[in-house]
């Protein structure tokens, strides 16, 4: 089979775990352009955030995707994010069949991952990426005698992440936001506070 990775260097968190995953099980190759990707019999789309017009989607057999929630809820942006936000620590992991609608298309597979509730941004990457590509493992391991199933319900989507919404509460405690500290990025979309109009950026990082 011909298999093709295809990430975004402008969001290359998963490269990593992709590159570990090629060389360990000696299948398929990176690409980071989806012009060059034509003729696989299969390729997995992980964190690619330009747009992929039908043309691209014909041009392959199977075109999959994971999403990190329970589709059809919770579609859209950042769903690890907003969902530990909101104090979930069992996520479901999805992989299904890129269609033109957004996270749209036929499930194959689906994964219950769980969190002790205490990991930062980096840790929760690790999981997520590790979890990604143990997903596409089964996959592969059950293809081509693997069934998919439609989506099933109503649908929810999350918005993309803005600067607002790294912004905390300065009246209310730590603990209250702790969840709002451990998914915040410390590099690129630190948490912020304001007060008396003096905008202040924080980090965090475990001590131990």
């Amino acid at each position: 089979m011909k298999i093709t990775f295809l990430l975004d260097r402008d969001n290359n968190w998963i490269e990593s775990f992709t590159q570990e995953y090629i060389n360990l099980k000696k299948v398929g190759d990176i690409s980071y352009n989806h012009f060059d990707v034509k003729g696989n019999d299969i390729v997995f789309i992980l964190g690619y955030t330009k747009v992929l017009d039908e043309d691209f989607l014909h041009s392959n057999k199977l075109n999959l995707v994971v999403h990190e929630s329970d589709l059809p809820k919770r579609k859209g942006f950042s769903p690890v994010q907003w969902q530990i936000l909101e104090g979930k620590n069992e996520i479901i992991f999805t992989l299904f069949e890129a269609q033109k609608e957004i996270d749209s298309g036929d499930i194959y597979l689906q994964k219950k991952v769980k969190f002790s509730g205490y990991e930062l941004f980096d840790e929760i990457r690790n999981i997520q990426g590790k979890e990604t590509l143990n997903l596409i493992d089964e996959f592969l391991s059950q293809y081509p005698n693997i069934v998919p199933k439609k989506q099933i319900g109503d649908e929810t989507i999350y918005p993309k992440r803005k600067d607002k919404d790294d912004m905390l509460d300065i009246d209310k405690s730590i603990r209250e936001q702790f969840n709002h500290f451990r998914i915040a990025n410390n590099d690129e979309y630190p948490l912020w506070f304001e007060i008396d109009g003096h905008k202040y950026n924080l980090k965090i990082e475990k001590a131990d």
